[in-house]
């Protein structure tokens, strides 16, 4: 069964955002982190649980799971049906217990 990946539509523009940021500075370096960031997406699908489970989600069932690229974090909740991204935010920026 192959699973279902869901990009929410916060994602999508916290996407939007980092790369725009990027792109102030290098267009071509907004372009490979952006599409290296969407491929981690895709890998997921093939291996949902290749990532640690996430350490500041409160209650964390096993679904939640997290992991870093480029110093951005992107949290994501997988089960066997979807993996469902939740969110990206920069390393810098505190940590929200959820």
């Amino acid at each position: 069964m192959v699973m279902k990946l869901i990009i929410d539509n916060k994602v999508k523009s916290e996407l939007k955002a980092l790369y725009l940021f990027i792109k102030k500075d290098s267009p071509q370096n907004a372009e490979n982190v952006k599409n290296k960031i969407i491929d981690s997406f895709k890998d997921l699908v093939k291996n949902p649980e290749m990532y640690p489970l996430d350490k500041y989600r409160t209650k964390n069932d096993g679904h939640y799971r997290a992991y870093e690229m480029y110093k951005y974090r992107i949290s994501y909740y997988e089960n066997n049906i979807e993996i469902r991204i939740l969110r990206i935010r920069h390393t810098k920026m505190n940590p929200l217990m959820y």
